[in-house]
């Protein structure tokens, strides 16, 4: 006897839609992945800082070295600032004298004095008149008995006129629109202070800026052998994460975060040492400031110099850190 098929046991095109919908939902929503991803960072970054604090010396030691490199071109840096901003409110900066016709008056010239003060380019004016010109002259020669016999006075006022800044470009032009001026017999711009303060000024940042590379590296070194350290310790965990399944990126995050600790902690350190640094060097400099007349006080590192020094740090711990699995953890692979 044949037996009769019933048309409702068999799948319906409907039904299979429905159990293909249901696998869709079931799989892992890109919102989850996301969650799981940020949750891993926050759990790797936690960790990073138990492991250090987990050996104190040796991690002590190691953001010890990272700070020392640090803080040597951060002090030089900060001393090359501290010196331009002393120099640029020293009495000895450039001046420029004026040496008046003997012919001009002197209301004429205490006018056009007066005319200098108003220019933003002009710090200050001083007025020497002739007399006290022979004056001077006499005293710092020591021909005062030969010049008593002379009948007039051979020297001319001058206007002693201190620039506002040390630029070279801004000065020639300053000088350049003294000498247009019908007052004006001769103008001389003494340009040697300031070739040489912009020379030793320039040697001053590019040895700061070759001493920071050094060292820099030198701190990539020193995280990029601890890192390696820490996967050659952690080799079995490793190859067992990987075993079942997880990437490389699972696997090298918890590194990148300790070398990301150890540079954070690092610039901390090398800040300190900064600013215990200018701390005890503040008495004397001002002391010092004080016997040249000087209010000058030096500036310490304050927290726009701690976050770049900082940052600084923490991007060069987690680019050593990158290096060191890039190159290792890819070579251990299960069997």
């Amino acid at each position: 006897m044949n037996q009769r098929i019933n048309p409702s046991s068999q799948p319906t095109p409907v039904a299979e839609r429905q159990r293909a919908a249901g696998a869709v939902h079931a799989r892992t929503s890109g919102g989850d992945r996301l969650r799981s991803w940020l949750d891993h960072h926050r759990e790797m970054w936690r960790e990073s800082w138990r492991r250090f604090f987990a050996a104190p010396m040796s991690s002590g030691m190691t953001a010890l070295v990272i700070a020392i490199a640090l803080a040597l071109p951060a002090a030089l840096q900060l001393g090359l600032t501290n010196f331009q901003r002393a120099v640029a409110g020293w009495d000895g900066q450039p001046q420029i004298s004026v040496f008046l016709h003997k012919r001009a008056k002197e209301s004429v010239v205490m006018d056009y004095a007066d005319q200098l003060r108003a220019d933003p380019l002009v710090a200050g004016v001083t007025y020497i008149s002739p007399e006290q010109a022979l004056a001077e002259f006499q005293q710092a020669s020591g021909l005062g008995d030969a010049l008593v016999g002379m009948e007039s006075n051979p020297l001319p006022a001058v206007l002693l006129v201190r620039p506002a800044g040390s630029d070279s470009a801004a000065l020639e032009s300053l000088a350049a629109r003294l000498r247009e001026s019908a007052l004006t017999d001769s103008v001389v711009l003494d340009m040697a202070w300031v070739q040489r303060l912009a020379q030793l000024t320039e040697l001053g940042r590019r040895m700061s800026a070759g001493l920071a590379f050094l060292l820099a590296l030198g701190v990539l070194l020193v995280v990029v052998n601890s890192i390696r350290l820490h996967i050659e310790n952690r080799r079995e965990e490793i190859l067992v994460v990987k075993l079942v399944g997880a990437t490389d990126a699972f696997v090298r995050r918890p590194f990148l975060y300790t070398g990301l600790v150890y540079g954070l902690v690092g610039g901390l350190i090398a800040w300190l040492l900064v600013s215990v640094g200018v701390w005890l060097l503040a008495g004397p400099v001002s002391g010092l400031a004080n016997l040249y007349g000087s209010g000058f006080r030096l500036d310490g590192p304050g927290i726009t110099y701690f976050l770049g020094l900082a940052g600084g740090a923490a991007l060069l711990g987690l680019i050593g850190a990158w290096l060191a699995v890039a190159r290792h953890i890819s070579a251990i692979q299960p069997r």
